[in-house]
């Protein structure tokens, strides 16, 4: 018995097939000289004095009618095939399972294409998630709902002029006076940093997880294909409809 991955890798190639001998034929019908034909003779007045001429022909090289016909054994597999593997696909079903974990129960095999192809988005969209600075010690704050780090102390200075008196005045000399500059400590800041970011972790963890899920939609489309399915006539009917005399 038929299976839907059987329908489904021959697909392709009955379409193309079907398709490049349907444009052919449509070139062929398109072509008015192609469906003319001719039959020219001569017959001269005097017949036994007058000239003699060799007749004239030209065959017609394609018929409407043998166009129909061909087109329509060129097309009828497609719409075989076609009504075949939709059919099956609205019956072929599957469950998406993480290990024992079943995700998703009993999955039409259109929506697992569907999921596969988000999952590819998906799994870039998370690649792509900012992590926090390894070279920081962030903890998990929940009051702000994000990251912190501790709080790191350090002071802020001002230069404050100074002097320092090397030697006393006397009777004779001034006092001899050394002015410099200072760092006085006027304060200290206190520094916390937040972020919106994840660990690493976290991210991997994710990334592992659309993988899993990936893995599993995957398997769950070769289940559902592998159903067994029953072939289907559609073609002559509408052909039959279409192009009867």
């Amino acid at each position: 018995m038929t299976k839907l991955n059987q329908i489904i890798a021959v697909e392709p190639s009955v379409k193309s097939k079907a398709n490049r001998e349907f444009t052919d034929l449509h070139r062929e019908v398109s072509k008015p000289a192609l469906l003319a034909g001719l039959s020219r003779t001569y017959q001269p007045k005097d017949e036994e004095n007058g000239d003699s001429l060799p007749a004239e022909s030209t065959l017609v090289q394609v018929k409407a009618e043998d166009v129909i016909k061909r087109a329509t054994s060129a097309l009828t597999r497609l719409f075989d095939v076609t009504l075949t593997k939709e059919t099956a696909n609205a019956a072929a079903k599957a469950d998406v399972k993480v290990g024992s974990r079943v995700i998703l129960a009993n999955v039409p095999v259109t929506y697992l294409l569907f999921l596969e192809k988000k999952l590819v988005e998906i799994h870039e969209f998370v690649s792509k998630l900012p992590t926090l600075d390894p070279s920081q010690d962030w903890t998990y704050d929940a009051a702000s709902g994000q990251y912190a780090t501790p709080v790191i102390q350090s002071v802020k200075t001002k230069k404050v002029l100074k002097n320092h008196v090397k030697a006393e005045a006397t009777d004779r000399h001034p006092a001899q006076v050394e002015i410099f500059h200072e760092d006085v400590i006027v304060g200290t800041w206190s520094k916390k940093e937040f972020s919106g970011a994840l660990p690493a972790t976290r991210v991997n963890e994710l990334l592992s997880r659309v993988e899993a899920l990936q893995t599993a939609v995957k398997f769950a489309r070769e289940e559902a294909n592998n159903t067994e399915i029953t072939d289907e006539e559609a073609g002559k009917a509408v052909f039959d409809y279409l192009f009867a005399a």
